[in-house]
């Protein structure tokens, strides 16, 4: 599968290295998704343009870069996160943050070289359990970190009324994410229509369990 760390070097560092490294992750991203798993490491470094111990002095072995390039596709989704939750701190309408919320959420989800990457290691499972290790890390946990914090910041603020945190994230996602996650592996898709009115109605039922009462008068 690769060699082993000992043997490598310090990683190359610099403009050319940094280069180097992000042309390689970017390769492989492609390949893993075209080829699978099995892609060999001289084939992601011709397709960087790179030789194959440049990819080795950056990668100790397949699996390490693997990681490396689940690391940034999550880390695109975590960076929408981000924005919303900035955005969220302007707005007084419970109803249209968590709609907004569950869109990106889903655009996050349904990115189609996310699901592939999702898909296939899902189905190297077996052979490869670190791989989903990994993912879990990279992906699931830190959405449901980023999404704990939304519900955080919107109970805080009287909007939300969540006592379990991790109950709540595992509600949201199983009303507006998991339909998509199982519709994709499966290699198709929800029609436009039906997630439209998933991520509505998904909201709408997640506020009638977490909406906090408003305050009598």
């Amino acid at each position: 599968m690769g060699r082993d760390n000992s043997s490598r070097s310090s990683v190359p560092s610099g403009k050319r290295a940094e280069r180097n490294r992000q042309a390689i992750v970017t390769a492989a991203r492609e390949m893993f998704i075209r080829e699978g798993f099995d892609t060999g490491m001289d084939v992601i470094a011709a397709a960087a343009g790179v030789s194959k111990v440049t990819v080795y002095n950056h990668f100790g072995s397949k699996e390490e870069l693997f990681t490396e390039v689940i690391g940034q596709a999550m880390g695109e989704a975590h960076a929408t996160m981000a924005e919303v939750r900035a955005r969220l701190a302007d707005t007084e309408d419970v109803r249209e943050a968590l709609l907004h919320t569950a869109r990106a959420l889903v655009a996050a989800a349904t990115d189609p070289s996310r699901l592939a990457l999702r898909n296939l290691v899902t189905g190297e499972l077996r052979r490869f359990p670190e791989l989903g290790q990994a993912y879990q890390r990279s992906g699931p946990a830190h959405s449901a970190d980023a999404l704990g914090e939304v519900f955080d910041d919107l109970s805080e603020r009287g909007q939300l009324a969540v006592a379990d945190v991790e109950i709540a994230v595992i509600q949201f996602f199983s009303l507006i994410i998991y339909p998509h996650l199982i519709v994709g592996s499966f290699g198709s898709a929800l029609r436009q229509d039906l997630a439209d009115r998933l991520i509505t109605d998904g909201v709408d039922l997640f506020l009638s369990r977490y909406r906090s009462d408003p305050p009598t008068r």
